[in-house]
């Protein structure tokens, strides 16, 4: 099963997103938007970015 995006209000009344795996484990999760409009214009960012995104391992740096 794919993964699927939540949008979701706060106890702020904010308006945040949560990435989950096909498990339904919590795998990502956003900022607060004031806007459900900007929680979706982060996800696009997010789903455009990541499969082009370099990886990088912050644990062998300086050795």
């Amino acid at each position: 099963m794919a993964g699927k995006f939540e949008i979701f209000a706060d106890q702020g009344g904010k308006f945040r997103w949560r990435l989950k795996a096909g498990n339904g484990e919590t795998i990502a999760a956003s900022q607060a938007y004031e806007s459900k409009d900007g929680a979706k214009k982060g996800i696009a960012s997010v789903q455009n970015s990541a499969a082009g995104a370099e990886i990088v391992d912050l644990t062998t740096a300086g050795k």
